[in-house]
């Protein structure tokens, strides 16, 4: 019988944050693979656990993935961990667990410390619908492409940053999305842990004269009903209303739905857009 992947969740800083359910798994386990072994190390001997410990991450995965799977195929059981928090986000994690549900593996995980989770529900932002992002592609046509494809996000978005590129990013959200409000966390359950709520201009102002440092979450706000109403008045305030009616016919709405949605855009009745009509 197959054993088991446990995909085991630790602090990202505050070492009081884990849960006894992880404790308790990976003292049961028969090995742990661990994105630094060096770090998952102190962990386990704060802890005093005593296991082997295996090398996983981003830049051995291919080779050592389908080892592990290997060993879970013929009994073992295995925990993943990351440096901090939950893996399998934004980590090779996400890789290990699809062999494992390929080859029918019964993954498991043990929840416990999230950073973007953390910063999401302290920034003030609107939390019911929100888009984890992750890190920005680091320059370029795909990180250009990216933030295009953002723009219009109407859900708040998490990012994850380093402290040397925080700066660059600020800037170019900025100039993708606008003066919006931030989020923009560092250090988090640890003694430095620093929340800042601002516009982006005001954090650009803020790391002008600040440097960096640490590990960041930027949780961003949505684009606004407001800015939508706006940019649609300004996408047709060049037209008449004959004009904007026709526009809608070419999309592909019927005469009627058009001047209904002309209406409520110019906020007018729709009795006075029907003398518009297009005959």
């Amino acid at each position: 019988m197959a054993g088991t992947l446990y995909l085991v969740a630790t602090p990202i800083g505050n070492l009081d944050d884990i849960t006894f359910r992880a404790i308790n798994t990976l003292k049961e386990v028969d090995f742990i693979a661990a994105e630094d072994t060096r770090q998952t190390l102190k962990l386990l001997n704060h802890f005093e656990i005593k296991k082997p410990l295996l090398s996983y991450h981003e830049h051995n995965k291919y080779e050592v993935g389908p080892k592990i799977i290997e060993r879970l195929i013929k009994g073992e059981s295995v925990a993943l961990v990351t440096d901090a928090g939950t893996p399998g986000i934004s980590d090779p994690g996400e890789d290990l667990v699809k062999l494992a549900i390929e080859n029918f593996i019964n993954v498991v995980h043990i929840p416990g410390a999230s950073a973007f989770l953390y910063a999401l529900v302290v920034s003030g932002l609107a939390t019911r619908r929100f888009v984890f992002e992750g890190f920005l592609e680091r320059e370029g046509k795909q990180r250009r492409e990216r933030l295009e494809e953002l723009k219009n996000e109407t859900r708040t978005i998490v990012f994850y940053e380093a402290p040397h590129r925080l700066v660059k990013t600020l800037n170019d959200l900025y100039e993708y999305f606008g003066n919006r409000k931030i989020a923009i966390c560092r250090e988090l359950t640890k003694r430095f842990e620093e929340i800042t709520r601002c516009t982006l201009l005001e954090a650009i102002e803020i790391y002008k004269e600040k440097e960096p440092k640490g590990e960041y979450v930027l949780v961003l706000e949505g684009k606004s009903q407001e800015e939508i109403e706006e940019e649609k008045r300004q996408e047709f305030s060049d037209l008449d209303i004959r004009e904007h009616i026709q526009k809608y016919v070419d999309e592909g709405l019927s005469k009627k739905e058009a001047i209904k949605r002309v209406a409520k855009e110019r906020g007018l009745k729709k009795s006075e857009v029907y003398k518009y009509t297009i005959e």
